[in-house]
């Protein structure tokens, strides 16, 4: 079966990909339904997901209980359409013809849920919208 257009890929950076990397990969991937090729990574990876992040996510139907943190790698960067930076400076690799985008967005590292839930729903949020400007529907 063959699409008419590709589909676009996202990759999420954070600096520990342990929280608001994975919550918008996770986000992404359950409202694109398949649609769009995700990717999350981090500049200096966690060795685990942190614990809050994946209780707000379970709030809202999404497990990430089973994500692991990844590292950058340039490979990743140059796979994707779209990059999108949060809160990691000058650490991610630059490559023209990609679109990067920077959301400024608290970091939840050593938060618990409450201060995480607002993160969580600011990321969903942006993720919409992504959708809508990539123009793929949303199936929730």
């Amino acid at each position: 079966m063959s699409r008419s257009a590709p589909r676009p890929s996202v990759l999420f950076v954070c600096v520990h990909n342990a929280g608001r990397s994975q919550m918008a990969a996770a986000f992404l991937t359950y409202l694109a339904d398949d649609q769009v090729d995700v990717r999350s990574a981090g500049s200096a990876p966690a060795d685990a997901v942190n614990p809050a992040v994946v209780e707000a996510m379970n709030e809202v139907g999404i497990d990430i209980s089973s994500e692991i943190p990844k590292v950058l790698t340039v490979e990743a960067v140059q796979a994707s359409d779209v990059v999108i930076t949060m809160g990691c400076g000058d650490t991610c690799p630059v490559f023209p013809g990609k679109r990067y985008l920077d959301w400024q967005l608290d970091d939840p590292a050593g938060q618990g849920v409450d201060a995480v839930r607002p993160i969580r729903d600011q990321i969903e949020q942006r993720v919409r919208g992504l959708l809508a400007e990539l123009g793929v529907p949303g199936t929730a």
